[in-house]
């Protein structure tokens, strides 16, 4: 649970822990100043400027516990609007903890996670949305995350919500305009206006809703399962996406017996690539049967199939006939097409072209094959210069609005009066305001959402 008073100064490491060459404390209130300045020996901090930094030592209880450097950060040019002050000192966790001790002796508190940006927004530096994108930021693993969270860190989200309530909020005030001269009969809302307006915002808001489906993608990765018989060159692709051996290749039948999972980034997005046991028809080792069950369960959660095909095999394959199933979402893919090859010459065949074909073993096809899963999952719909919903909390709220708006319109069709119009219509300006925290969020919600980030964010 966090404070309901947030008027005393907080301390917390900012840096991953760890050995570093330096670590980062961080404190943030109105005495941050002053706990710093009183066992820091170098300059008086109440005497310097905002946004500078400062060279000394940290003696506390006449023990000379590090060399650092200051940077003082005055409200409310700070990231929470408060006093905030950074203490980089040597990385020893050992330091970091006994000067943390110092501060927390000479009157702060440790923070809670996320409590600076929380702080932050309750200050009204940054909105709710803009807070989440903070942690989204700081756990981006891939490009594609990294600017979808920058676009909504710097307002990009929270502008055009902020655009739709605006308009809402104009049409509100001449409704209930209208309900203060309701005896003189006289309209200052024109409802043919405002049912444009709402299909409007309803096509917007029904836009973000279906980003949505992209936006977990951007943010939680892709997940790819390599399906396929024993020795059908499964962990050699494995091995052939990662440019290294990370899988175990052998001829014996079986080898892999769980799955193996390794994240491929192509083209900023973040994929998860699963490479799983071999499937076949019979098996007498309970192990394997066992790895065959969990490649079916890999394959069903996947985002995307690969069914690994040996074209070095003329076995019946009516053991995959389950992967009809997943046919959208699966890829045929046809391996050792080198050895084909070499074996079709051999016999003085005709070697014809197949689609989507490789050779992992060789390196042959590998990049075409990125592309293609790429395209498969992404196609050309990523701009993270648009607005690209990554948050569960964000897409239900929409959700809300979306049902909200469909009430007001079913209203005006019905010519229902203004009062309560106006219900409906507050209704939908709640669930946007909630987003940004415009309307008073519960604490509750607040800490779950806070609770999330690191401690020192």
């Amino acid at each position: 649970m966090y404070h309901n008073d947030f008027s005393d100064t907080i301390v917390a490491i900012s840096t991953p822990p760890g050995v570093g060459a330096i670590g980062v404390i961080r404190l943030s209130g109105e005495e941050a100043v002053r706990i710093v300045n009183s066992i820091f020996k170098g300059k008086n901090l109440f005497q310097q400027l905002s946004h500078t930094l400062h060279y000394g030592k940290i003696i506390y209880k006449g023990q000379l516990l590090d060399e650092v450097v200051v940077g003082l950060f005055l409200a409310p040019s700070s990231y929470t609007k408060e006093n905030v002050v950074e203490v980089s000192c040597h990385g020893s966790s050992y330091i970091l903890q006994k000067v943390m001790e110092a501060f927390i002796g000479q009157g702060a508190r440790l923070a809670k996670p996320g409590e600076f940006t929380m702080r932050a927004f309750l200050n009204g530096k940054l909105d709710l949305a803009q807070a989440e994108a903070v942690a989204d930021l700081i756990a981006a693993n891939s490009r594609a995350a990294q600017q979808t969270a920058l676009h909504q860190l710097r307002g990009g989200f929270s502008g055009n919500l902020k655009t739709l309530r605006e308009e809402l909020v104009q049409f509100t005030a001449l409704i209930e305009l209208e309900l203060d001269f309701s005896e003189e009969d006289v309209e200052f809302a024109d409802r043919t206006q405002l049912n444009i307006l709402i299909d409007k915002i309803y096509n917007q808001v029904n836009h973000l809703i279906e980003s949505f489906q992209l936006g977990n993608v951007i943010k939680n990765g892709v997940s790819v399962a390599i399906i396929g018989k024993p020795n059908a060159g499964k962990s050699t692709l494995l091995n052939a996406f990662l440019n290294e051996e990370r899988a175990i290749v052998s001829e014996i039948a079986g080898t892999t017996r769980d799955t193996i999972e390794e994240a491929l980034n192509i083209n900023g997005v973040l994929f998860r690539l699963i490479d799983t046991a071999g499937i076949r028809e019979h098996s007498t080792d309970r192990i394997e049967n066992l790895g065959i069950t969990r490649s079916k369960e890999n394959a069903a959660r996947a985002d995307i199939i690969l069914h690994l095909i040996d074209l070095l095999e003329d076995d019946e394959y009516s053991h995959f006939d389950w992967l009809g199933q997943y046919a959208p979402k699966t890829l045929t893919v046809y391996n050792k097409f080198n050895a084909y090859c070499d074996k079709m010459k051999s016999v003085g065949a005709t070697i014809t072209p197949i689609f989507l074909s490789i050779d992992a073993k060789d390196g042959l096809g590998i990049n075409e094959l990125k592309n293609l899963i790429y395209e498969k999952a992404i196609g050309d719909s990523v701009n993270t210069e648009d607005t690209i919903i990554t948050n569960t909390r964000h897409h239900e709220a929409l959700q809300k609005v979306k049902e909200s708006l469909l009430v007001i319109k079913h209203g005006l069709d019905s010519q229902l009066s203004g009062d309560l119009l106006t219900i409906d219509i507050r209704r939908a300006l709640y669930y946007l305001g909630e987003i940004t925290g415009q309307v008073e969020v519960d604490r509750d919600i607040l800490g779950a959402i806070f609770s999330k980030f690191c401690i020192g964010k």
